[in-house]
């Protein structure tokens, strides 16, 4: 129960479990600054893995890893309207450094299209230049005044990624190509489920002519924003700037995108899989896959400990992340529970009865145990993780599809937004959206990519549909 790892249950109070959790996990603390975080060992490996994962997906599709600066002049903020207009209220700004007034103010990264943009104004020149397919791995600060750990900080960690490109047909192919690098890497490595599709007009990116997203569903029934891409076309070439001389010798300006994924990915494994004992992590991503668990007696002692460590060298020797849990300050039963607490997909009891056996006890985090002859417990294990991963994913996509309806009556929608996602027709009007929110608090989450064309009237106010299609709306963190 949760109440035996002091976490609060999931049912009870969610915002809490989920503060509980990631800080008893020992993932991330709280920063001396307000809205800051200290990600910890345990929790940057996690991050670790789904950098590993995404800069080879980058690699292997053209892109390389670049770095601009942190500092960038505030009147490059001023060269994009709607940007600018987007980012104003979360910018933080330096005015003094050296013990002096700076002559021009220095925004600090909220996301780096400006400087980018500033810097190919001067590299592009030609169409031999392009493209332009960059990425970096840094850290943004967006003066955020309600913050909650790993989904909403004050600063985080991301790669944002910056393209263009000579067509629109090139650039709005990057802006695709990279939503679904984003889509496989959460679904077949973090195991999470969602709906890839495009952001309406008032929820797109400041600056962007449109803006992809991946939307995934917590265990609370929220949307979680998981990831974005943007299809800038000209508007960011124009205000810096960016120009080339095509092939037919005629003077062009290039087309853009950007695309990001950060930290709040960690967030949405925790909320996405998480129960009433704690983190349940994928496979793939877990630093710790299998952890080995001896319990001995003083007499007992030696002979278990050299069978789990000979039993360890053998897993590592076969691909398996373990971790030997050797401490004798601890019981058997502590170390199931902080194990179950930081999501270890499976542990491996080994006793003094299954050494003279040779074989080991294995318990999945997701329930049930098993005996396994010791000679056969490695590939076991590879099976039994990449089935974990699977059952998990399962489990995930039951829930948000257990939680999404279709409506088509507003008393329906205000009903059932409150439990999860819902389907229904809009009018696409800025102003129906705003008193959806102020009604609801739910947000339009995106255009699904894959919901088949339909007819009918908005939800709300009755007019005929803008989309041609149900559109997703939820509330959402």
């Amino acid at each position: 129960m949760a109440k035996d790892k002091g976490l609060t249950p999931q049912s009870e109070d969610f915002n809490e479990w989920y503060n509980e959790v990631v800080l008893k996990a020992d993932l991330v603390d709280y920063g001396p600054v307000r809205g800051t975080m200290v990600i910890k060992p345990y929790g940057y490996a996690l991050w670790e893995g789904l950098q590993r994962e995404l800069d080879r997906r980058f690699k292997e599709t053209g892109h390389h890893n670049a770095y601009f600066p942190l500092f960038i002049p505030m009147s490059f903020f001023q060269k994009e309207a709607e940007h600018v207009e987007g980012f104003a209220p979360e910018l933080a700004v330096v005015t003094h450094a050296g013990g002096e007034e700076l002559e021009e103010p220095l925004a600090v990264r909220p996301t780096s299209e400006t400087i980018i943009g500033h810097m190919w104004a001067s590299w592009i020149k030609s169409y031999r230049d392009l493209p332009q397919l960059l990425n970096q791995w840094n850290s943004v600060v967006r003066w955020e005044l309600r913050t909650k750990l790993f989904l909403r900080t004050s600063e985080f960690l991301w790669q944002e990624g910056h393209t263009a490109h000579a067509t629109q047909e090139e650039a709005e192919e990057e802006t695709r190509r990279m939503l679904d690098i984003y889509a496989t890497v959460l679904r077949e490595y973090a195991a999470v489920p969602g709906w890839e599709g495009r952001k309406t007009e008032s929820e797109k990116f400041a600056g962007a002519e449109y803006t992809l997203t991946y939307e995934a569903m917590m265990r609370d029934g929220k949307a979680l924003q998981s990831c974005t891409s943007h299809y800038f076309g000209q508007k960011f070439s124009r205000a810096f700037q960016i120009k080339f001389q095509d092939k037919d010798l005629q003077t062009k300006y290039a087309y853009t995108t950007s695309w990001g994924f950060s930290t709040r990915a960690i967030g949405a494994i925790v909320m996405t899989h998480g129960d009433d004992k704690g983190l349940i992590l994928p496979p793939k991503l877990a630093p710790i896959q299998v952890v080995i668990v001896p319990i001995y007696k003083e007499d007992t002692r030696a002979k278990v400990l050299a069978a789990a460590e000979g039993l360890a060298q053998a897993l590592k020797a076969a691909g398996i992340r373990v971790h030997l849990d050797d401490r004798d300050q601890y019981s058997p039963g502590f170390k199931f529970n902080e194990w179950e607490l930081k999501g270890v997909p499976f542990r491996l009891e080994l006793g003094p009865r299954d050494v003279d056996a040779k074989t080991a006890v294995l318990a999945s985090r997701l329930g049930g145990k098993e005996t396994v002859p010791m000679e056969e417990i490695a590939p076991t294990l590879a099976d039994s993780l990449e089935a974990f991963h699977q059952a998990l994913y399962q489990r995930a996509l039951g829930f948000r599809d257990a939680h999404t309806w279709k409506v088509d009556t507003y008393e329906d929608f205000k009903a059932k937004v409150q439990e999860g996602f819902v389907k229904a027709f809009h009018c696409g009007e800025a102003e129906c959206e705003r008193e959806i929110k102020a009604e609801t608090t739910a947000t339009t989450r995106c255009i699904p990519l894959d919901e088949p064309e339909d007819k009918g009237r908005c939800v709300r106010c009755g007019k005929p549909s803008a989309y041609g299609k149900r559109i997703l709306f939820a509330k959402a963190y």
